[in-house]
């Protein structure tokens, strides 16, 4: 299968996923409209992925399971597909405003998972409403199934603005610093908040560097609609993590 013609097939599946995405939107259940202030500690995610590669194609599946009390949160999952194998992974992340009346956040997270890999960040968050965020990322180097596709040995710098109504509108670079790949990816992010406690995401995303079968220049897009006690995510990864896959992605998971 040709380049060209794998695009076609993905972009078909933005396009349709989206569309669903949108229906999902009209359906919302009466729990949800009457209930959206409810405290929702667990989020619990199922994901499966889609891959096309020049061998042909091939599926991925993972489950995850998150714990999240005021701005700390652990979490555990699973992954798997025939070409990385399985993966048990687990982690943590929280955020603190070390000064009081700054607007200022800082925000480490940890993962560790089976094969021997560990990583962390640590960003930084100031301001508001305008807001700038810098941070670094590091990991151990050990295999590793990137889910969330940005690179992990990285440093990374975006601004964006809140209103006071929730919307949430901003630019973020992650770029490799560590194994001179010069991969990069740039999010433009658009957060709507919608009645009843709903939500709708918009993530542009694009990136470039060197992959594993040379530079790679592409445009990928997600798109997540958020209900109080649920949501559904579609995503588009050409080239994942630089390497010669291209990935689509339907995540569903539930608040509880």
């Amino acid at each position: 299968m040709t380049s060209r013609t794998q695009d076609s097939t993905l972009s078909g599946f933005m396009v349709c996923a989206a569309s669903f995405l949108i229906a999902c939107a009209s359906v919302a259940s009466a729990d949800d409209q009457t209930s959206s202030t409810v405290e929702r500690r667990f989020k619990l995610s199922i994901g499966g992925y889609f891959y096309s590669d020049p061998d042909g194609h091939y599926t991925g599946e993972d489950i995850n399971l998150r714990y999240r009390r005021d701005d700390t949160s652990l979490w555990i999952g699973q992954y798997h597909d025939r070409s990385f194998g399985s993966q048990t992974r687990a982690g943590t992340d929280t955020a603190w405003n070390p000064i009081k009346g700054v607007d200022l956040s800082i925000q480490p997270s940890l993962q560790i998972a089976t094969q021997g890999f560990i990583g962390g960040s640590l960003n930084f968050q100031y301001g508001t409403p305008w807001f700038v965020v810098v941070g670094i990322g590091r990991t151990n180097l050990r295999p590793y199934q990137n889910l969330n596709f940005d690179p992990n040995d990285a440093v990374t710098a975006g601004i964006g603005h809140r209103s006071e109504n929730g919307n949430t509108f901003s630019v973020t670079t992650i770029k490799d610093d560590r194994l001179h790949t010069a991969q990069r990816h740039t999010h433009a992010l658009v957060q709507l908040a919608l009645p009843r406690g709903q939500r709708l995401t918009l993530d542009l995303l694009r990136k470039s560097g060197m992959g594993d079968s040379g530079m790679v220049h592409a445009w990928g897009e997600s798109v997540t609609y958020d209900f109080p006690s649920w949501f559904i995510r579609a995503v588009h990864d050409p080239k994942q993590s630089f390497g010669t896959a291209d990935a689509a992605r339907i995540t569903i998971g539930l608040r509880f």
